[in-house]
């Protein structure tokens, strides 16, 4: 979670929050369908890939995992972006 916090400014301009992916979190219980249909109400994607971060920041572990996972599937190519190993700060 700690990665997540320190490439936030990143990942705000890089994650594509589109309907696939967020539906695929949403499925996962990575997020609610209320957050979901949140996120959906908001225009910008800057500030849409913001209220998903704020979001995912406040989940458990386990739903970061699962968040992982799924980025891994749609959006592999900022996976490093959250592992420290693998070139995260």
């Amino acid at each position: 979670m700690d990665t997540l916090n320190k490439n936030h400014i990143q990942l705000l301009d890089l994650i594509d929050a589109n309907v696939a992916f967020v539906t695929d979190l949403a499925n996962a219980g990575c997020i609610t369908w209320q957050q979901r249909e949140h996120i959906f109400n908001i225009n910008e994607p800057c500030d849409r890939n913001r209220k998903l971060l704020k979001l995912l920041i406040c989940r458990s572990v386990a739903d970061f995992n699962k968040f992982i996972n799924i980025l891994a599937k749609e959006q592999p190519h900022l996976v490093p972006l959250l592992l420290p190993t693998n070139g995260g700060e």
